[in-house]
């Protein structure tokens, strides 16, 4: 069965929200850099958003808001993941479960894994967890990146403490196969070391790519492993703050639950309610619409650098709608955002924060209008034409 593909709101619409993307810059510059998405809530959130401002109710996140149940439903049907309820936590974003969990599973000044290039608030969070980072690169191959077995192995026989992994990728969109999963588990087993694994764009698949959740890849994986996620990512949520700790087996579960009360307590009420409404079934035909648009734009994006950044290297990403696009051939520099932003008018996410192995590229958000990802990349195009 075909799905119609979510249409983007208009530009001048757009323009009147207030969140990060559209207010960093000036009106003269079109914004890719920022991972939010150009497109009208989902009904079933707006729904409950709006009933819930009628109603006055902006108080306090309750202590059973709902959001246990529904990840549970989610997870099962759109990730083919079962998970045990009682495993199941909340905090107001990921990024800060991820860090309360840090703190409780090594001691100041032990190194964490992460495998660059990485989403940048990995490095700020494995400092503020009182760590320090031990960058393991992601390989490259033909088709794309891998996790770094033999390299990981190594940096755990040396020392390391604890393993920071992003599944999917970002910023490359890699679905890491079960095999490397597998693998993570078992070599992170070996030296008694956790794995935290952040899979927040893990409903964004694209097909015939299959998510597999780390807890669900193997007994080895649940036994040293954690998941933080949200659907905030594939929903636009960002700010409502809510986020879901998953333990993979009682001992995990045992952790989190005995965090300070404030870590759950963070949790915005409109992040529960908005939670609570994406993860129902009446939310999923909203999903595959949006999957088709991200499907479709993916691939717009390759057209549009052939044609216009010819070499420029680019691998459409498995999951989620950001892009990793290796601009190096142009000679723009180590961080070429810089020269795009002043020449071209289009913002783009700097390379090098992903770690060394960022410079010379960029990454763009093509969650958005194939117009608008049209107009951007012309004007891009137009630095090497001139």
């Amino acid at each position: 069965m075909s799905v119609t593909p979510l249409q983007a709101l208009p530009l001048d619409l757009l323009r009147q929200r207030t969140s990060t993307k559209w207010t960093k810059y000036g009106a003269d510059i079109l914004p890719f850099f920022v991972a939010e998405t150009d497109y009208a809530l989902a009904p079933a959130i707006s729904r409950a958003l709006t009933r819930a401002v009628e109603l006055g109710d902006t108080g306090y996140t309750p202590p059973a808001p709902g959001i246990r149940e529904t990840f549970v439903g989610f997870a099962e049907r759109r990730l083919a993941w079962t998970v045990d309820p009682s495993h199941v936590f909340w905090t107001a974003d990921v990024i800060m479960g991820v860090v309360e969990i840090l703190r409780r599973v090594i001691e100041p000044g032990e190194r964490v894994v992460v495998m660059p290039p990485v989403y940048p608030p990995f490095y700020d969070t494995v400092e503020e967890a009182g760590g320090v980072v031990e960058r393991v690169p992601l390989s490259r191959t033909s088709g794309g990146w891998e996790l770094d077995l033999a390299g990981i192995d190594a940096a755990l026989a040396g020392g390391a403490r604890a393993i920071l992994l992003c599944n999917p990728h970002n910023p490359t969109g890699t679905v890491h196969s079960s095999a490397r999963l597998r693998g993570l588990a078992e070599i992170a087993e070996r030296h008694g070391v956790p794995v935290i694994s952040d899979e927040i764009h893990a409903p964004l698949t694209h097909a015939p790519a299959v998510f597999t959740p780390f807890l669900a890849a193997s007994e080895a994986a649940r036994a040293i492993g954690y998941a933080v996620t949200s659907v905030s990512k594939t929903f636009n949520l960002a700010g409502l703050k809510c986020a879901i700790m998953v333990g993979g087996s009682d001992r995990q579960a045992n952790l989190i639950r005995r965090l300070p009360w404030e870590v759950e307590w963070r949790t915005g009420h409109f992040g529960a309610i908005a939670h609570i409404a994406a993860c129902r079934p009446e939310s999923d035909a909203w999903v595959d619409s949006l999957l088709a648009a991200l499907d479709e734009n993916r691939r717009v994006l390759t057209e549009l650098l052939s044609a216009h950044l010819p070499l420029a290297r680019y691998i459409e990403p498995d999951a989620g709608y950001l892009a990793w696009v290796d601009v190096s051939a142009y000679g723009w520099g180590d961080n070429p955002a810089r020269k795009i932003l002043r020449d071209a008018k289009v913002a783009f996410h700097h390379g090098p924060l992903f770690g060394d192995e960022g410079k010379g590229h960029v990454r763009i958000n093509f969650g958005c209008s194939p117009d608008l990802l049209r107009d951007a990349i012309e004007r891009v195009g137009a630095l090497v034409r001139s």
